[in-house]
């Protein structure tokens, strides 16, 4: 395992490991969900916004992949990173993202506008 995050109101963990994917947990039955696929890369880091909504994961090619987390789409990526994002948190208001990188970075995010 290399992450996990519970959504704000403690029903649903994310997880991410090394397979390549986010797996999401129904925590009170402690059984499966969904399995997001993040591609070619690993996710490093997963991060829920305050309102449980949207679901941030870092990976290992320096994307923030965003999920919808009611229909489990993707909601877009975010890029500037050039190496693994390890870290990820939503501000309390849930409009910036904040993550932190190999390459020494942590980059500042406005979710709605991906910039």
């Amino acid at each position: 395992m290399k992450s996990v995050a519970f959504t704000p109101d403690g029903r649903t963990l994310a997880t991410s490991g090394f397979d390549r994917a986010v797996r999401l947990w129904d925590a009170g039955a402690r059984r499966p969900l969904a399995v997001l696929d993040t591609g070619t890369h690993a996710a490093e880091s997963v991060a829920f916004s305050p309102d449980g909504r949207t679901l941030a994961a870092g990976g290992s090619n320096g994307d923030v992949r965003l999920w919808d987390v009611a229909s489990r789409r993707p909601k877009g990526a975010l890029t500037g990173h050039s190496g693994n994002v390890y870290s990820a948190a939503f501000s309390p208001d849930g409009r910036l993202l904040a993550t932190g990188g190999h390459d020494k970075t942590v980059r500042l995010w406005d979710v709605a506008t991906r910039r």
